[in-house]
């Protein structure tokens, strides 16, 4: 298993509790793959530096996991489906 950090932003006009449990079923599909999942970082809403699909702010969040390479192919389908969020990043910290 490898070390991954998922940073995902979520539309403004959400309601905070509703980013929450969002965030909360991204956790639940990365557990029920397999993966061992560290709590969220929630930023709360912030600006962006530029405009992003005619949007200039957003819901941030960073949420560490745990889980095989193989698996990040699915969590990026799950999330470029997902209408709630803006956009997505995975990376493997150093």
């Amino acid at each position: 298993m490898r070390a991954y950090e998922l940073m995902t932003i979520h539309r403004p006009e959400m309601a905070e509790d509703e980013v929450r449990q969002e965030i909360n079923r991204l956790g639940s599909f990365l557990s029920d793959a397999g993966a061992t999942v560290s709590p969220p970082d929630f930023w709360g809403k912030r600006r962006f530096a530029y405009e992003i699909d005619h949007l200039n702010e957003g819901y941030y969040t960073v949420l560490n996991f745990e889980a095989e390479p193989t698996m990040i192919e699915d969590l990026d389908r799950v999330l470029q489906l997902a209408d709630t969020v803006v956009r997505h990043k995975v990376t493997r910290p150093e």
